[in-house]
Formats: structure tokens, sequence, C-alpha cells
């Protein structure tokens, strides 16, 4: 694939958006660095490095910052310039008004702005206006939207996983549907509903078999409709129940859910309030 096949001639035709002053070019002594973080993206997977290497020098990159709004999503009539790819630190949620509660999360290795673009299915999936940012500092490269329409025309395993990026976020979405007002059940949803997404992703579980997710307390919260303190004991309730690995010990970060049985998580997942006798509250 031929670069002009972008509509853009060199690096310089990539302009950084004047609204963002930390974006600039991935420069020519990153492209190892670079190559190495599209490999890991699902997105990119499969595309091979050749056509990787062409596609590096119109890549913007990004650090985006906590409780900096990064764009609002589903504005009638606008859309974005760029997908977002994540490459490292993060979690970036997408919160929904007025409820404010999250409805979206995106790791390492995730994508996401193709809501937001008008290709494919992004130009008849619109939803209601939604905050997106970074919940911690994290690392994006910016694909311009020239290159993901080449892409997704001419690359027969992009649009197949580009696509598929819409249903893995119904999915999720539907798993936050049968979020009840039983505490146990809401928080298993939604850990349900990121094993799901990232085993679909291909990035967990590791190799002992265990999906860590970065989790803070407060995204648990918003995505569940619960206060911190009833979701402190839902998590402590998981953990002795053998779901969950113990919290704030060294090989489990404060604010990484590691799920050990994600097959037991499913019975909580379905279960009503006389069937999870670890729960106190009844």
């Amino acid at each position: 694939m031929n670069l002009e096949a972008f509509g853009v001639n060199g690096m310089m035709d990539v302009a950084c958006p004047s609204s963002s002053p930390m974006t600039r070019l991935v420069q020519p002594a990153e492209t190892a660095e670079c190559l190495a973080a599209l490999g890991q993206q699902y997105l990119l997977r499969e595309i091979g490095p050749a056509l990787l290497a062409e596609i590096t020098p119109h890549l913007e990159a990004e650090k985006l910052y906590s409780s900096r709004p990064i764009y609002t999503a589903g504005r009638p009539g606008v859309w974005l310039e760029s997908l977002y790819l994540v490459i490292s630190g993060g979690p970036v949620i997408l919160r929904s008004t007025p409820l404010d509660r999250v409805i979206a999360v995106v790791y390492p290795g995730g994508s996401f702005g193709m809501h937001d673009l008008p290709l494919g299915c992004g130009r008849v999936c619109r939803a209601f206006p939604s905050l997106v940012e970074a919940y911690k500092t994290t690392a994006v490269l910016k694909l311009p939207l020239r290159v993901v329409e080449t892409l997704y025309d001419q690359q027969v395993s992009f649009r197949q996983r580009y696509d598929t990026l819409f249903e893995i976020q119904q999915k999720f979405q539907y798993h936050l549907l049968n979020c009840s007002a039983y505490p146990p059940q809401a928080v298993a949803a939604l850990l349900r509903a990121l094993v799901y997404q990232e085993r679909e992703l291909g990035h967990q579980p590791s190799p002992d078999g265990i999906y860590r997710f970065n989790l803070p307390l407060d995204i648990i919260a918003r995505a569940c409709q619960l206060n911190h303190r009833t979701v402190d004991l839902v998590l402590k309730g998981m953990v002795k129940a053998g779901l969950i690995q113990p919290l704030g010990q060294e090989d489990t970060p404060q604010d990484q859910v590691a799920v050990v049985d994600p097959e037991r998580l499913k019975e909580v997942y379905g279960a009503t309030r006389d069937k999870v006798d670890w729960w106190p509250l009844r």
C-alpha cells in the first residue's frame, strides 16, 4: 500500500490540533518503539509489519491526563478527525449524562473514538452526548481518519476487527444493563463485562489464567450505581469467596482487581438475593 493512498504526502501534512498542545508527530527515533506498541493493538494486530511501518509517520502521540475531558462523544453532527489507540496507562472511560455512570472502559491495546468517526457503523450508531476522559495518565496514538478510511476499505482484517469493536461495546453495555440493585450481582455484572471484553480483544487472561484490571473503586461505583463503601464490602466478600485476589497486596495493587475464577463469577452474575451466602446484608 502506497502512502499516497492515505491522502497525505509526508509528515508535515498531519497537523497537530491547536486545541491539544501535547499532541505531536511520532519522531523517527521512536519508530521501533511505536511499531512494538502498534503490534499489541487489537485493530492492527494482523495487517503486517510493512504496512505498520508506512502508517507510523502519520501517527500523532498524545499524553492524556486525569480530570481533563478528551472530547464529548455523541454530539449531533460532530465527528472526530482521528481514532485513538491506547498505548499505556489508563483506563479511559466514557461517562454518561446526567447519571454520571461509566458505560465504557478502555485499557492499553484497545481503541476508542470509532463511534464518532463517519465510517462503518459509526455513521448510524449514535448515542447521547457523553464525556470521554482518562481516569489516569494515558499515552495514546492518534490514527488520522484518512488512514483509517483507507485501511477499512483495503484491509479485510482491519475492517472485520473495526466492526467487531462495535459489537464488543454493545455487549459490554448489555452486561451493565444487568446491574441490579443487589450489590454482589451489580459488581459481578461489571467484572463479567470486562472479562468478556478483554478476552475478545485477546489481551487477557494472563498466562496464569487470571484476569487483571486496573479498576479503582470509583469506576466500579459509577458503573454499578453503588456507593464506595458498598463496593468495598462486595470486593472483600469476593476475596473471601475466592473469586478475586486480595486487594492491596504486593502482587495485587490497591486499584487492581484480579479475577481468579471467572466461571464461578457467572454464578454471582446470575444470582438472586438468597443465593450469595457471603453477602452479609439481606
